[in-house]
């Protein structure tokens, strides 16, 4: 849970696109420690997961073959894990120096 992870006392805006699980209502219960951040539509530049995700298909998850969908699940998350214990490289990634706020 991203709210879990947040510095007690701080407050942490989430990034979000137009995808439907990104979205208020419904049964998306958002905590009081986070604000979504909706982009607008069709700007993936804008959205820095967009370039982690391209990073992981580029350096961890390209050029493979998996023979059972366990094994292409077990691929993903040794990548994610990979990639989450890094946060130099995660920010490298993501940073975008035009749009970056120092709060």
């Amino acid at each position: 849970m991203v709210s879990g992870q947040v510095a007690q006392g701080a407050h942490a805006v989430v990034v979000c696109d137009g995808a439907g699980w990104h979205q208020k209502g419904g049964r998306l219960v958002i905590p009081d420690n986070i604000t979504l951040f909706p982009l607008p539509r069709y700007t993936p530049q804008l959205n820095p997961i967009e370039n982690v995700w391209d990073y992981l298909r580029g350096n961890k998850l390209s050029k493979c073959v998996w023979d059972t969908y366990e094994a292409i699940v077990d691929a993903c998350s040794e990548a994610w894990m990979f990639l989450v214990n890094d946060p130099e490289r995660i920010e490298s990634i993501a940073h975008r120096s035009w749009a970056y706020v120092n709060a």
